[in-house]
């Protein structure tokens, strides 16, 4: 039989605010134990909570990011539940009416484009964490669990999809999509390390071709790209498995474990009544106007999206470069940057050397882009000698490797031209001395020339290649194509 599968993300983006979303307590990471909760955090009795506006202009920002509806008025309600990380036995939160209704965010699929309709996002508490560390003792010696309540209060956004993801690889590239759209928008930081960006995976499979909805498990707190596909994809097999041999999925929530990369049961998946959601009576609702909607609109940045459209349409890139590009505000900048130096005329040339050697020396020396030791002043030289036919491709990427040992080393960087004449790389572009060197490599490959005049294009290649070797990669390759092609004729 034939399986789709069907999957649905809730993320929680912790928003960027200094304080929680009902008290004034901080909210830094890595402070001690409970040294974070105030009275509010800890509901100690008589102490009321009062809404940060700031939480409440993020989740705003990115209601307008994802072209959702903003409401006029939003609901907070308690979500009662127990657990030992929850002061209060319930969770401030929203359910009737969200902040954010609906909207839409775009993502790539390899080359793809693929929207994503969004349900809801809305703005609620976070609980506390429980400690399991290896060698938590309590009070008479015994192997013992804790409660860090520093996270209590902490103020999410947790946006919801609808279900119309298809794949663990469509799943994984939403997450990215939108991981880059909260950085970008700085309304969460992302450090997925620290829990600021989470989320849980609600997956069904159904035979191709049916219209209801299998039943589904939901796979909750996964704080890493990798994790969300292997979980999803180990669910999938599962569910698959279990079906095919004559038994029926149940209804519940899961834990990825990354070590035996599987799910394993957590608890049944409890519904929207079991929560006995009630607007909450200390909590006014919150009413946002077109003023305030209007105010924070002028303070948003020119978001991925936009720019990916500009760039393609303006300079002809790729959606792949226009997508690596616009990976994050730091990377864009950079781009940008060089644009303001060399022109638009060498975007394509700027787009591939960030794509291309820039990209991936961050890679390997694991360093992120806003950290980067060469920034534009160092990389635009490269371009215009690259334009100016002083250097070839190959050159300047033999250049660039040196200004960023250089950089790396914390070693003063020399500049494109003063590399190019210490280590004597200009390009030969003198038609008499290109003639000389292609006279030398046929004489050596009769054959290669043979074979060309044969009708093998390869034969053309091998004896490029040649010539670019005698001349130690300083051949000008344009012109060295063009000669050879008429001595070969």
């Amino acid at each position: 039989m034939q399986w789709e599968v069907v999957i649905g993300l809730e993320t929680h983006a912790q928003l960027q605010t200094q304080s929680k979303i009902f008290s004034g307590a901080s909210t830094r990471f890595g402070a001690g134990p409970n040294t974070q909760a105030c009275a509010v955090d800890l509901a100690l009795p008589g102490v009321l909570p009062v809404l940060n506006r700031q939480a409440v202009e993020h989740a705003i920002r990115f209601g307008l990011a994802v072209n959702a509806k903003i409401s006029p008025a939003s609901i907070f309600a308690r979500k009662n539940y127990f657990y030992p990380d929850l002061p209060k036995g319930y969770q401030i939160s929203q359910m009737e009416l969200p902040v954010v209704v609906g909207g839409h965010l775009e993502i790539l699929v390899g080359d793809q484009l693929k929207v994503v309709e969004l349900t809801r996002a809305h703005m609620e508490e976070d609980a506390g964490k429980s400690v399991h560390e290896e060698g938590f003792l309590g009070p008479h010696g015994e192997a013992s669990s804790g409660i860090d309540l520093n996270r209590a209060g902490t103020p999410l956004l947790e946006i919801v999809t609808e279900p119309v993801m298809r794949s663990a690889a469509e799943a994984v590239a939403y997450a990215k999509a939108l991981h880059t759209l909260v950085v970008w928008l700085g309304v969460c930081d992302g450090n997925m390390q620290e829990g600021s960006f989470r989320c849980d995976a609600n997956v069904s499979v159904r035979p191709m071709g049916q219209a209801e909805f299998g039943t589904r498990c939901e796979i909750k707190n996964l704080n890493s790209f990798r994790f969300l596909e292997e979980a999803i994809q180990y669910e999938v097999r599962r569910q698959i498995e279990l079906i095919e041999d004559g038994g029926t999925v149940v209804q519940e929530t899961r834990l990825y474990d990354p070590d035996r990369q599987e799910t394993r049961s957590m608890r049944s998946k409890e519904d929207a009544n079991d929560y006995r959601y009630f607007p909450d009576p200390d909590l006014l609702p919150v009413v946002i106007d077109e003023a305030w909607i209007a105010d924070v609109r002028s303070k948003m940045p020119a978001l991925p999206a936009q720019l990916r459209e500009q760039w393609q349409s303006e300079f002809g890139l790729s959606a792949y470069d226009a997508q690596l590009l616009t990976q994050d505000r730091d990377t864009a900048k950079v781009f940008e940057e060089l644009l303001a130096i060399v022109g638009k005329s060498l975007a394509k040339a700027a787009a591939n050397l960030i794509a291309g050697e820039f990209a991936s020396s961050l890679n390997r020396a694991g360093i992120a882009t806003v950290d980067a030791p060469l920034k534009a002043e160092h990389l635009a030289p490269l371009l215009t000698r690259v334009a100016d036919g002083t250097i070839s491709n190959k050159i300047a990427k033999d250049i660039f490797a040196i200004l960023w040992e250089e950089a790396v080393a914390g070693k003063a960087i020399s500049t494109v031209d003063q590399v190019i004449d210490a280590k004597g790389l200009k390009q030969i572009s003198d038609s008499g001395a290109l003639e000389a060197i292609i006279d030398t490599v046929l004489a050596a490959n009769e054959k290669s020339a043979e074979e060309f005049r044969s009708g093998k294009e390869k034969a053309f290649n091998a004896l490029v290649g040649q010539i670019m070797k005698a001349s130690q990669g300083k051949a000008n390759p344009g012109q060295v194509n063009e000669l050879l092609r008429k001595k070969l004729s």
